[in-house]
């Protein structure tokens, strides 16, 4: 089968890329697949991190692809499909995140369907955690040029059917991120990131978003004994003078470890091999590829219900679920954690999880739902 991937892919960096890297890389082995990515993503003044680019010190999958679409530049969404459509695809797979790119993305999947060319988006949100006007709108334009759906939470397949109802979909948990390496010695991994070896480490990863509650997990720490003690490992999309005041307030500045900047593949291990528990106490989420590097590393997960994130923990008993983000109640699992000596059992259910969630399990998915319309 002949495969086109367009979303985006090296140079660009992030999470979004490391997953289409993997996805790119389970149906190269069987498949005749190309990829195409952004000229440009996003004009610099919308996006929130220091850079959309990897650099000269960040190790990443290196995919080729061909650099065409330029989100706001209209003449690029005929160029883009023009190429597409000379490849000659059989299937066409994107990713979806935001309304922003409703219309790049949106034109070109209608332009190729007309191809007799199949087209699937994965959906990492419908309604986006931070609403604007017109984004439902746009998310339906995007929505209706498509023949068909992944989805990786409850959350996201609710969202799906309130806006498109007879939408074709398949729900497939996120799978894990399995680039990043092997785990490394906990003591040595704290002597290379300069982390206390007589606390419980904390680990809070990935970019810093207001949704995603680390003012909660500050605000706990402040009332959990000095024995814990919080890594905080991730870029800042938007001001960090917030968490800088709590930290300052609660007077936990000896209680946290900072490296607000964006994290290099190479450094992953580091950080979750030194760490006894990963938390994300968010405010509301869909799914979250940070569960699934963390499974990756065999550390289990202290997370809120809110999106998808209860699914990929409750049912597999992979770790603790807060009923709602609250800083007692984070408290309070932090400490039943470690109290009831949770690790071993987690860590072991860890392992069933990873054989059922997949990049093998989600490409099936994708060629499932191709082959229910051919």
């Amino acid at each position: 089968m002949k495969i086109a991937y367009l979303s985006t892919f090296y140079p660009f960096r992030g999470g979004i890329s490391q997953f289409n890297a993997s996805l790119y890389r389970e149906f190269k082995s069987e498949h005749e697949i190309k990829s195409f990515t952004f000229k440009r993503q996003y004009p610099d003044f919308l996006f929130p991190g220091t850079s959309q680019y990897v650099n000269d010190t960040d190790k990443v999958e290196k995919i080729s692809s061909q650099a065409i679409l330029d989100t706001i530049n209209p003449l690029t969404y005929f160029k883009t499909a023009r190429e597409i459509k000379r490849f000659h695809p059989d299937l066409l797979i994107m990713k979806y995140w935001m309304p922003f790119f409703a219309p790049s993305l949106g034109f070109v999947a209608n332009s190729v369907r007309k191809n007799n060319c199949f087209v699937v988006s994965i959906l990492d949100n419908v309604i986006p955690h931070e609403k604007r006007i017109g984004d439902i709108a746009l998310t339906k334009y995007f929505l209706k040029r498509n023949d068909a759906f992944i989805v990786m939470s409850e959350s996201v397949k609710k969202d799906l059917l309130s806006l498109k109802p007879n939408a074709h979909f398949i729900l497939q948990q996120h799978p894990l991120y399995d680039h990043f390496g092997s785990k490394v010695n906990s003591a040595e991994a704290k002597d290379k990131l300069g982390l206390p070896k007589d606390k419980k480490l904390l680990l809070f990863f990935g970019f810093i978003r207001s949704y995603k509650g680390l003012d909660i997990l500050l605000q706990a720490l402040s009332i959990l004994p000095d024995e814990y003690h919080l890594i905080i490992a991730g870029e800042v999309y938007g001001d960090f003078k917030e968490y800088d005041k709590i930290i300052k307030n609660l007077n936990l500045k000896s209680r946290v470890s900072l490296f607000i900047r964006y994290i290099n593949d190479d450094e992953v291990p580091l950080f979750f091999s030194a760490a006894d528990v990963c938390v994300q106490p968010y405010k509301s989420a869909t799914q979250s590829g940070i569960v699934g590097i963390s499974f990756h590393f065999d550390l289990p997960m202290i997370a809120t219900n809110v999106g998808g994130l209860k699914e990929m923990i409750e049912p597999y008993n992979t770790g603790i679920v807060i009923e709602k983000p609250d800083l007692k109640l984070t408290a309070n699992a932090v400490q039943q954690y470690f109290k009831e000596n949770k690790k071993y059992e987690f860590v072991k259910n860890i392992k069933k999880f990873k054989s059922e969630n997949s990049w093998n399990k989600l490409s099936s998915s994708i060629l499932q739902l191709y082959n229910e319309f051919h």
